[in-house]
């Protein structure tokens, strides 16, 4: 039997196909630009392909096509999840500008596209088949990148990552194996024949695949590994992992709970995810208070805030996924931004990275301690920012459904969040101790400066303008 895909099926992969050639750029200039040129060139090229796919990914939008025979979906729902991965994405190459040797940017970055396409292919992904696929492309480029620095730790941080990565993926793997069991079909479609919820063979795959996502996700008790990970490696990558990472697995987790589940079964199945959900939100924000270094703070602060936006699709309705979305683009914009005031302090060794360095940075860099106390603040849920308004959303929509202890829950880990983020603002606002004043200055960095104000302003906006599509609901067929 011979496939035959039509034009519309390439084009819905349009916006991947775009990146991953913007990927094939960057190392064909590095073969011809100058030994000094070699980092700019491959973050423009990048920048570039990033933006060129989010035209073409925007141009997507309500637009549903169902290509390659149920494998792939376009539409509002993908889209937005596209457009948050190459967000992600874009400002992640940004922190490139400082960090990392120069002779290795054109090769880093091409990894860290072509792993975002795997992202992308997640966001659209409508059969078990195309999720494998997205999650491994996804995944085999940040093991690479994990270790791409000259630096013990990064390497001890990728062998972490390759093995504990793989054991959750083995879990998915045979969730799905018997998902396909149950239906026959490797279609999300598919699953939702009401008679699978008398079937054993569906509860154990579907179980299984979700402690895949949860993995993916970082939730407890599947976290341990993500404050390690994200210490030992490079800036960049840990930036991307923090928002890419969990807007592909986010993007799954949505389709197969909103679309791929039959009648009956998701308010028992998914009660373990929000159990670990609220859990999530608690240990998270109680690991941050004894962490010295930014990127621990961030991987422990990101349990917490993927707990809330998990939060946010309990009960299944449309008004919680538009929410969550909310929340998950504001979140995109802080984590990016508080990388990009770390890369803006750092040298080859990333002293940005320990919270140290950020003693008396406001009378150093006055405008970096500020857009990084937006960034604090917005991570702790206090007003006038995005993330103050994404947490009233998410508190709003949980309690109307019904899951008033997962509110409780949320209230309650903002509260310990509190004096985690407050200890790095305080730290920054603080007099110097035996420096003399406006000592040690990293040179301007015009990028990472850039990319820090960018998101400041962004997440100061959202909470005037907050922008939540209403087509967003995820389509299996």
């Amino acid at each position: 039997m011979t496939l035959s895909f039509t034009s519309a099926d390439w084009n819905a992969i349009g916006p991947v196909e775009i990146l991953a050639a913007a990927g094939l750029a960057v190392l064909l200039a590095d073969l011809f630009a100058g030994r000094h040129q070699w980092r700019y060139v491959s973050i423009v090229i990048g920048l570039l392909g990033v933006s060129i796919a989010a035209v073409v990914a925007g141009r997507q939008f309500g637009h549903d096509y169902d290509a390659f025979f149920g494998g792939f979906m376009t539409g509002g729902f993908a889209t937005v999840f596209e457009e948050i991965v190459l967000i992600g994405t874009a400002g992640s190459l940004l922190l490139y500008s400082t960090i990392g040797s120069a002779s290795r940017v054109a090769g880093t970055v091409a990894i860290m596209l072509w792993s975002a396409c795997g992202a992308m292919l997640m966001a659209g992904a409508a059969n078990l088949i195309a999720i494998f696929l997205g999650l491994e492309l996804l995944s085999l480029g940040l093991y690479a990148l994990c270790a791409a620095v000259d630096r013990k730790t990064a390497r001890e941080s990728a062998l972490k990552y390759l093995i504990l990565s793989s054991t959750a993926t083995a879990f998915l793997l045979f969730g799905a194996a018997l998902l396909f069991g149950a239906t026959g079909s490797v279609v999300l479609a598919d699953l939702l024949n009401p008679s699978l919820a008398a079937s054993p063979l569906f509860w154990m795959g579907a179980g299984m695949f979700l402690i895949g996502l949860v993995f993916k996700l970082s939730l407890v008790p599947f976290h341990t590994w993500t404050p390690d990970v994200f210490e030992g490696a490079p800036l960049p990558v840990t930036a991307f992992m923090s928002v890419v990472t969990k807007a592909g697995a986010l993007a799954v987790f949505a389709r197969f709970t909103y679309s791929a589940l039959p009648a009956g079964v998701a308010a028992k199945l998914l009660l373990p995810v929000w159990i670990v959900a609220a859990i999530s939100m608690i240990v998270g924000n109680v690991g941050m208070l004894a962490q010295s270094d930014l990127k621990r703070l961030l991987a422990y602060s990101g349990i917490a805030q993927i707990g809330y936006i998990v939060v946010a699709l309990a009960g299944g309705t449309s008004l919680g996924l538009r929410y969550a979305i909310y929340y998950l683009t504001a979140y995109a914009f802080m984590n990016l931004g508080a990388f990009a005031v770390a890369a803006s302090i750092s040298g080859p060794n990333e002293e940005g990275s320990q919270l140290s360095s950020y003693r008396g940075l406001a009378r150093r860099r006055p405008w970096l301690a500020a857009a990084m106390t937006i960034f604090l603040l917005a991570l702790s849920g206090l007003p006038p920012t995005a993330g103050f308004l994404g947490k009233i959303l998410i508190l709003s929509v949980t309690v109307a459904n019904g899951y008033i202890w997962l509110a409780a829950a949320l209230i309650a880990g903002t509260a310990i969040s509190l004096y985690a983020y407050a200890k790095v603002i305080r730290a920054m606002y603080a007099p110097e101790e035996g420096q003399h004043e406006g000592g040690d200055l990293r040179p301007f960095v015009p990028l990472a400066w850039a990319g820090a104000a960018l998101c400041a302003v962004v997440v100061i906006a959202m909470t005037f303008y907050p922008l939540t599509p209403s087509n967003v609901l995820p389509l299996v067929r």
